[in-house]
């Protein structure tokens, strides 16, 4: 299939009932070749596993031993450029730099809020874009990187902005690991600091996209960025947040066991279904049950219910009792988000008096019910404000959208 064949493909995604859109396989494909291509032929070492780095490595003549080394470069050290390696010969970095790349999105717009938020708008080989977000802690000097794994969104749930634009593609692993590696350069944050003096010290997979959707870059990308040899996050400050994709849940848990968010967001399928389409697939009972089971989840390791304030739609004194119910025996807390308004949402954000008593009647249930004080809201880096500013893409998809029975956002 030709590149072109590919761009086409990718603009006739199939939407589902279930608000699930189906992705060409072919799509990341097409952009690893981009890629391959910008850089006249040369393999990006960012994304690659330990064992595929060694396996490349090898195939120049190299031993074993040299595959730590150059991972702490890239990782550690955060270089971008093999003649650094210092502790290499010369003659194997040349042979290096003949045939590899250490590769970085594009920082098309970088914006920093009046509350410090940062957001980037990065441009991939392909020329596609994502967006990542910097938020800092508003009692310590440190924040988490929101990261992307998607371009769109497969889900189109009616209250997020990202959901209105059409997924495009998704990200490889050397994308995903490259918007934190950016997002450290932004802030001149190499060598990797300990863990007690970094400044971006948590990520969340809550940027553009359903992480689950995207499950083997997604976990390839985790397992780099946890890696104790390079930027050595630990588990307990990843964060992954899924709409409740509920088989790809139970493989999470098995093979990384990061921290789980879900996006909750109602206390009763026929409101959940409404709002969010995935849940005629995976309904309550299902989700609940892949919650119950996750490993290592207790009280000192608790799940997250994010959940969207909605004016007259999940916010009443019924549905705290409902949540109550939903969530009984599983050790949790609940995220409480007032809704960030977007041009063109059919949703109003809840007043402040009714999501302070949604609030407190969580808490005399048992359950921490902290507000999230709006972030970066004047540069739309908002939680479900993220979406890509490529007018071009927009257009792009506007006919497949269409024919998919999407009305297109007039203000995207």
């Amino acid at each position: 299939m030709t590149d072109a064949a590919l761009t086409a493909a990718d603009q006739t995604n199939a939407v589902t009932d279930d608000g699930i859109e189906k992705l060409p396989l072919q799509a990341s494909d097409a952009a690893t070749r981009a890629a391959i291509a910008a850089d006249h032929g040369k393999r990006d070492l960012v994304g690659l596993s330990r064992e595929e780095l060694g396996v490349a490595l090898a195939e120049l003549g190299e031993k074993p031993f040299r595959v730590k080394q150059v991972w702490q470069w890239i990782y550690n050290r955060g270089v971008t450029d093999f003649a650094a390696m210092s502790n290499l010969s010369k003659d194997l970095r040349t042979k290096l730099d003949e045939h590899f790349v250490i590769r970085r999105p594009t920082r098309q717009v970088e914006q920093t809020s009046e509350d410090g938020t940062r957001k980037w708008l990065m441009r991939f080989a392909d020329g596609k874009e994502a967006e990542t977000v910097y938020i800092p802690d508003v009692e310590e000097t440190r924040g988490s990187v929101c990261i992307s794994s998607q371009v769109g969104c497969t889900l189109t749930c009616k209250f997020c902005h990202t959901g209105t634009q059409l997924l495009v593609r998704n990200l490889s692993a050397a994308e995903i690991v490259g918007q934190f590696m950016l997002a450290r350069d932004s802030y001149g944050e190499w060598p990797s600091p300990t863990d007690e003096s970094r400044k971006l010290s948590n990520i969340v997979m809550m940027g553009m996209g359903e992480p689950l959707y995207n499950y083997d870059n997604v976990v390839k990308a985790l397992k780099i960025l946890v890696d104790g040899d390079g930027i050595a996050l630990s588990r307990r400050r990843i964060t992954l947040s899924t709409s409740g994709v509920v088989p790809e849940m139970y493989r999470l848990g098995a093979d990384i066991n990061v921290n789980l968010a879900v996006s909750l967001h109602a206390a009763t399928d026929e409101v959940r279904s409404r709002i969010m389409p995935i849940n005629k697939k995976y309904p309550l009972a299902e989700l609940m049950k892949a919650c119950r089971e996750y490993p290592g989840v207790s009280n000192a390791r608790r799940i997250t219910f994010e959940y969207v304030m909605l004016k007259d739609v999940n916010d009443s004194d019924a549905d705290v009792r409902e949540l109550a119910r939903l969530v009984k025996g599983i050790p949790c807390k609940f995220n409480l988000i007032p809704f960030n308004a977007w041009p063109g949402s059919a949703f109003e954000v809840s007043s402040w008096n009714r999501i302070r008593r949604f609030s407190d009647m969580l808490a005399d249930e048992g359950y921490t019910a902290p507000i999230r004080m709006p972030r970066g809201r004047d540069i739309l880096a908002a939680c479900g404000q993220l979406k890509s500013a490529s007018e071009r893409e927009r257009k792009s998809l506007l006919k497949a959208r269409l024919e998919a029975g999407i009305a297109d956002d007039p203000h995207g």
